[in-house]
């Protein structure tokens, strides 16, 4: 499994929110590009960037920072917030992303989702955020009537490199991940799963990896800016 640590953005700064409320937003590092290499140097082999105000926008804004992150660290990233069109895919790929994640778009325009899977294929993961099951766009303000598990069905024959599984009400709450609900989904498809949302310790990230499904890796946030959880023995925990 893979440890992804987040770094949200938000008015050009690392933060993290509670439950996904952009009002309670707590800021961890005024130099996002700092933090990323803080994670890069202690031998994180990926990072999962979202850009806060560009999911909510539907375009991106926080690209500066991006970019500096992008230049700045030599691992993988993924980014996701404000990405609804081919341009924008296809922009970030050119500036180095690895992967990028459609959110909204998955819900509001499937087409797009499997157009930018065979452009780029292995480069385009879907993040499925769920309050109660039940899908959530547009910065999770929005709430709708697709089921969390029916949406990734819906791409099985995508080539969707990656599905990412949020669980609203555990997001930064520090109150541990859905285990049960992210280990369904990721036995209801083959599609590889990683989980978010909630990971505060060691414990957790045991639970997910021994969950009795394959899931690809874990992204924590919050929990390794308080040290809740240490960084090293995740990373030794997760690779063992």
């Amino acid at each position: 499994m893979i440890l992804y640590p987040a770094i949200d953005l938000k008015d050009g700064k690392a933060v993290r929110l509670y439950k996904g409320e952009m009002e309670q937003a707590t800021v961890f590092n005024d130099n996002p590009a700092a933090q990323a290499m803080e994670f890069v140097n202690a031998g994180c082999e990926w990072l999962h960037l979202v850009d806060l105000n560009g999911a909510f926008a539907g375009e991106p804004v926080n690209a500066r920072p991006v970019e500096e992150i992008l230049q700045q660290t030599k691992v993988p990233a993924q980014l996701g917030g404000g990405i609804r069109d081919m341009a924008t895919i296809e922009r970030w790929l050119s500036r180095g992303l690895q992967r990028v994640i459609l959110g909204t778009v998955a819900v509001e325009n499937p087409d797009l989702v499997r157009e930018a899977c065979r452009a780029f294929p292995g480069h385009v993961a879907v993040g499925i955020d769920a309050r109660n099951g039940m899908v959530a766009t547009k910065g999770w303000a929005e709430e709708t009537n697709v089921n969390a598990t029916d949406l990734a069905r819906s791409f099985e024959d995508a080539g969707v490199a990656a599905i990412i599984y949020t669980d609203i009400n555990r997001d930064g709450a520090m109150q541990g991940p859905n285990v049960d609900e992210t280990a369904a989904l990721a036995n209801a498809v083959s599609i590889p799963v990683i989980a978010s949302g909630g990971v505060s310790s060691l414990d957790d990230l045991r639970a997910l990896k021994s969950c009795g499904a394959p899931l690809n890796g874990a992204i924590s946030g919050r929990a390794l800016y308080d040290g809740a959880i240490d960084l090293q023995e995740a990373l030794e925990l997760l690779r063992g």
